[in-house]
């Protein structure tokens, strides 16, 4: 695992300041401690830095062939390299180490952009052919890996693993996109492509990009996507077996590793599915750790302690405290995007505790995207057939009046608490799938915002990105539409980010079986009334983990890596709840709707009702912005 940046001048062959790279560089050596490298060519330069995983003596980058003519600088794993590596000897290619790296140059002189295809794995990597004076970027279907870019208006084309590794180049926007604050409030993070800066894009997830130099710049290209449209014959109990089979498969090949290798264990379906797997394949016990919290409500430390029990794991855990926030300005400097999801805390502090002991970890991630396991998938399963019953213009006269005459009662029971239905009811099926993921919903942020903001957006809102998702899906059922959209946005925009970023932050590789693409492009095409049946998400999942998993820790409520965010703000954060309305974000940028924050911020800490979520989201966009604002650029070139 890695971290990478480079240059590439699309109009000549201006001279690379090495010195420059080099800063570009060490400034994600948090992504790679082990090693450093730089490669400059007449108007391109690569910069890597290196965690050593596999072939630790001779995979160093950037990486070039034997004759010098191609170039790699790679970040992540090519899980399936060795049999790549077999076809491309069978091809004449002769290879002079044993790692991933080194396969992806042959098989981009074999196969072209096509090379793709053959890659297993998890991969942010850039590419130069010295032949055609190519440069090709590219980013693995799921999105696991980030990779930033940027086109100058001098042509200069400067890339990164994250963000902050752009921001030393001379020129590279420190200019926020409206829009992308516009996504940020909506969703707590900035999907892809759009990043938080004007001019600055993340290659999105399944995408390639082919520049040439002395020709216009493409768009980026999908290489891959994901079809809904097929479903498995067969028993439930046949396809139970086939899908622990390959479960399995996708968790043997993300062992491979010449450092010590672990899992996060969080007591939860999909992280215990992956240790009952390992357990089955290794042979010592495997190394695992979890994050408990000292509010119970809020801890499943316990339910680990039973997994690990169960396979007699080498089980680590750490009682994090409920106002362990002083987290807050690291994982600003950590994420440099504005980033709302409040479990990176503790996601950062289960990989601070797995990397004390190991330098890989298995993860759950992606299960509850891919088998249906979020409540607000079986709730959009359930409204739908009621939406299914009534045209459209009756349901948002009817339900649109009783979403709007219902109080709102946060408070209450939750089957008192029908506002949002009836309004989830009165709309389509994409704005309903929206509004249960938004962090802020639209009517909210027409508040926050002020009219001057508003007025800039040009009729922009952020809704727009999941209804065309939804409405060009692959799929047969509004459930699997809902599925695809978490997949192409909710995935690569938050999970993965969050992941990603806190592992790489403590120097930690972390990897994710349930989101190996094959094992996916299989889950995909189980049948709907499997994933969902009985008020159970991901049904057919659990049936088949049966014997792998006790029964209560597989049906027990979802739970989820939450933190007391909502009690914070009442007690040791109440006085800077309050003071986000007068911050400088707020007060200098004119977006915001001061009295409304206000407000917000007064009724949260008085107990009237919860905008914790919200305080939240205005707290990490004004951290983020002053390192991003404040971070200086290098000097001229």
């Amino acid at each position: 695992m890695c971290g990478i940046s480079g240059i590439f001048d699309t109009r000549g062959h201006r001279r690379i300041d090495r010195n420059l790279l080099r800063r570009m560089t060490d400034v994600i050596a948090h992504r790679g401690p082990d090693e450093a490298g730089l490669w400059c060519d007449p108007g391109v330069g690569f910069g890597h830095r290196r965690l050593a995983i596999i072939d630790l003596t001779s995979g160093q980058q950037p990486m070039a062939t034997a004759d010098g003519q191609v170039v790699v600088c790679f970040n992540g794993e090519i899980y399936n390299f060795q049999e790549t590596r077999a076809l491309l000897a069978d091809c004449g290619y002769r290879f002079r180490t044993n790692c991933d790296t080194e396969v992806i140059l042959y098989a981009w002189m074999e196969w072209g952009e096509a090379c793709l295809q053959h890659f297993r794995g998890m991969f942010a990597f850039a590419l130069y052919d010295r032949r055609t004076e190519t440069l090709f970027l590219a980013r693995d279907r799921l999105g696991v890996k980030p990779l930033y870019y940027s086109v100058l208006p001098d042509g200069v084309v400067v890339f990164g693993s994250e963000l902050k590794a752009l921001l030393p180049y001379p020129g590279v926007s420190r200019t926020i996109d409206e829009q992308a604050v516009e996504d940020y409030f909506a969703y707590g993070y900035v999907p892809d492509p759009r990043s938080i800066l004007r001019g600055v894009y993340k290659l999105p997830a399944g995408h390639s990009l082919t520049l040439r130099r002395g020709r216009s710049i493409p768009a980026p290209k999908p290489y891959w996507d994901i079809s809904f449209h097929t479903t498995h014959p067969g028993s439930a109990e046949e396809l139970g077996e086939e899908l622990i089979d390959r479960l399995r498969e996708a968790v043997k090949i993300r062992m491979v590793a010449e450092v010590p290798l672990g899992a996060f264990l969080s007591g939860g379906v999909d992280s215990s599915a992956v240790v009952a797997m390992m357990a089955g394949l290794s042979g010592e016990p495997v190394n695992t750790c979890s994050i408990g919290f000292d509010a119970a409500g809020y801890d499943e430390s316990g339910y680990a302690e039973r997994l690990a029990q169960r396979y007699a794991t080498r089980h680590r855990s750490r009682v994090v405290s409920s106002n362990d926030f002083g987290l807050i300005e690291r994982l600003a400097l950590a994420y440099d995007e504005p980033f709302a999801d409040a479990s990176a805390l503790p996601t950062y502090r289960v990989c601070e505790l797995a990397r004390e002991t190991v330098t890989v970890a298995l993860s759950g991630d992606g299960g509850d995207e891919i088998l249906a396991g979020y409540r607000r998938h079986r709730f959009h399963a359930h409204e739908e057939r009621v939406r299914a019953l009534l045209p459209l213009g009756l349901r948002r006269s009817l339900f649109g009046f009783l979403g709007r005459a219902w109080p709102k009662m946060d408070w209450a029971p939750r089957p008192l608490r029908a506002k949002t239905t009836f309004q989830s009811l009165g709309l389509s099926t994409a704005e309903a799938y929206f509004n249960s993921v938004a962090v802020v919903r639209d009517g909210e942020r027409q508040r926050l915002f002020s009219d001057a903001f508003r007025r800039a957006l040009q009729g922009y809102r952020a809704n727009d990105i999941y209804r065309d998702v939804m409405e060009k899906a692959p799929a047969d059922d509004p459930l699997s539409q809902a599925q695809y959209a978490d997949i192409k946005v909710w995935l690569p925009g938050d999970i993965l980010t969050k992941m990603d970023r806190a592992s790489m932050a403590v120097s930690l590789e972390a990897r994710e079986p349930l989101l190996d693409h094959q094992f996916l492009e299989w889950a995909a095409g189980i049948p709907t009334a499997m994933r969902i049946r009985g008020g159970q998400g991901k049904w057919l999942f659990k049936k088949a983990l049966e014997p792998y998993v006790p029964h209560d820790l597989l049906y027990r409520p979802k739970m989820g890596f939450v933190v007391p965010i909502d009690r914070w703000f009442r007690g040791p954060l109440a006085e800077t709840a309050l003071a986000l309305a007068h911050s400088a974000t707020v007060t200098e940028t004119g977006w915001f709707n001061a009295d409304f924050i206000s407000q917000a911020a007064q009724d949260h800490v008085k107990g009237v009702r919860d905008n914790s979520r919200l305080l939240w989201q205005l707290l990490m966009f004004d951290q983020s912005l002053r390192h991003l604002v404040n971070q200086p650029a290098a000097a001229g070139v």
